[in-house]
């Protein structure tokens, strides 16, 4: 008798989690369309088929899954894993899914998995993940305690991987660019000596993923465009994806010169240029 696929993503339990008893006016078809745009049933098959893996070998078996092609160029610019130091990867974020997903699996093979990411909470549901994660929600009650996350992967022996956008990148004028960065991988690097690794990687969403992504950022108090990640994602699977790897830059050069913010544009601009 074939064992029961157990559910890692269940939208009815995440409902139930984030509304309470109101879950219960959730209407039907609409329960049933989440489940269909996250692929629900999908996505608990892998999930089910990869559980006994965890770290770097998920996120390969991720890669495998997504029949994703990955060129690399400028692989030779990755540290050496014995060099003693810590280093900070920062890549734009045009995807949202397989971007972080073969970065995490290519990053985690070279440097033997000492590596974190810094993703948003939901990712923590996700079993083969969850070892690599330090979670962050800037949205809810979670959000204070941000900066105290960030301090644990920087006091940490691993390597970070950020994207520093915080949101999957953005067409606007005819341009698919991530919105300007954040300063805190400039910050914490400098604090912390550590190096900064620009990565660019290729790709890009449905123009209905644009479109809609632009209207939530204008008109709505959350990112709704975010719920259609995984749809996206599975549009994209068998493609071919381009990783540029640029030489480190020393956390010296972000001096007093420009602000933080003015060097998280610079460092952007320089994974735009790879």
């Amino acid at each position: 008798m074939e064992q029961a696929i157990e559910k890692t993503i269940d939208i009815d339990e995440i409902l139930k989690s984030k509304m309470g008893a109101k879950a219960n006016l959730v209407p039907g078809f609409l329960v049933s369309w989440l489940k269909r745009i996250v692929h629900q049933d999908k996505v608990n098959a892998f999930l089910w088929e990869s559980r006994d893996k965890t770290g770097t070998e998920w996120l390969e078996a991720c890669v495998e899954y997504l029949q994703m092609t990955l060129k690399i160029e400028g692989k030779e610019n990755l540290p050496d894993k014995n060099d003693g130091k810590l280093y900070t990867f920062v890549s734009n974020h045009p995807l949202g899914g397989e971007d972080g997903v073969a970065l995490g699996a290519i990053i985690g093979r070279h440097y033997d998995s000492h590596f974190r990411y810094l993703v948003n909470d939901l990712l923590m549901n996700l079993p083969g993940l969850a070892p690599l994660c330090i979670p962050i929600n800037k949205t809810g009650h979670q959000g204070r305690n941000f900066p105290a996350m960030v301090k644990a992967g920087f006091e940490s022996d691993n390597h970070m991987l950020m994207y520093p956008a915080g949101i999957c990148s953005r067409k606007r004028n005819g341009v698919i660019r991530d919105i300007p960065w954040s300063k805190t991988f400039i910050v914490k690097s400098v604090e912390y000596h550590r190096d900064i690794v620009p990565i660019h990687f290729s790709g890009h969403n449905s123009k209905f993923f644009y479109r809609l992504a632009n209207f939530s950022d204008r008109f709505l108090p959350f990112n709704l465009a975010m719920l259609f990640l995984v749809d996206e994602m599975y549009k994209n699977v068998g493609k071919t994806f381009e990783i540029k790897i640029g030489k480190p830059i020393p956390w010296q050069t972000f001096d007093k010169s420009k602000t933080p913010l003015e060097w998280a544009q610079f460092v952007q601009d320089k994974v735009y240029e790879l």
